[in-house]
């Protein structure tokens, strides 16, 4: 009895033992890590980038009045291709006088804005291929709403057959939106057509008149008849003292015969 007890203590040990030596063992599964999610990139306000640029207020004004913001701030957060935008100074807006956008219905209007957008963001280094590329189109469309790009020694020139314009400054250039700003305002020939009035001529250089005589010249010249007359004089009054001299020397000399 007690030998059988001790055979049955002796396999609970074993047993044990056994066991714990089996989990000390064995490995752990392996288990791979859960890559974390991309953060989401930050959301671009265009209004407070043209807001505290600029000064851009009369293209904002524009810009909201139209609701075409909401369509840029759609295209710069929501796609994956981002937006450019070529923004005018407020000076080209006063300084357009013919054609006058006062005429523009609303959805002339909303066009002529999305004219000044490609619908995708562009470094100024990449310009250069882009020229190469143009006509390019724009937001407003293409055909009579592209725009033609020339880089000519690293600066961007712009032409939309009425506007010759280039860029002026980057304002904003950060993936997925970039500004740019531009001296002129940008005019699609699909709103004011394709009778473009030649531009001005510059203003003629003004001629320089020649120079006037020198008083000195102008004195020498006065005085050159009164100085002509003055040899004149003098040489009547040499050739008049000669002949009276002949004269005395011939009477002289006839009276010292006499004598």
């Amino acid at each position: 009895m007690a030998s059988k007890f001790v055979f049955i203590a002796s396999s609970i040990l074993l047993l044990l033992c056994s066991s714990s030596m089996a989990q000390k063992t064995a490995s752990p599964p392996s288990l791979s890590p859960t890559p974390a999610p991309a953060p989401a990139p930050d959301y671009v306000n265009l209004t407070d980038l043209l807001s505290v640029a600029g000064p851009f207020h009369t293209f904002l004004d524009y810009l909201v009045s139209t609701k075409v913001i909401e369509t840029l701030q759609n295209q710069a957060n929501n796609t994956e291709e981002g937006v450019t935008i070529f923004v005018p100074k407020d000076s080209a807006f006063s300084s357009l006088k013919k054609p006058s956008l006062k005429n523009l219905t609303n959805d002339q209007l909303k066009s002529l804005l999305l004219f000044h957008a490609l619908p995708r963001y562009y470094s100024l280094a990449e310009f250069t291929n882009l020229s190469q590329s143009s006509p390019v189109n724009t937001l407003a469309g293409g055909g009579q709403y592209a725009l033609n790009f020339t880089d000519v020694s690293g600066t961007v020139h712009i032409s939309s057959g009425w506007t010759n314009t280039k860029v002026s400054s980057s304002v904003h250039s950060t993936d997925p939106v970039a500004l740019y700003q531009v001296d002129k305002v940008l005019l699609p020939e699909a709103i004011f057509g394709t009778d473009i009035p030649p531009a001005e001529a510059p203003a003629p250089t003004p001629e320089i008149a020649p120079a006037a005589d020198s008083p000195a010249a102008d004195k020498t010249q006065a005085k050159s008849p009164t100085s002509s007359s003055s040899q004149k004089s003098a040489s009547y009054r040499v050739t008049s003292w000669g002949v009276w001299s002949q004269i005395v020397l011939a009477v002289s000399g006839g009276l010292a015969m006499f004598l």
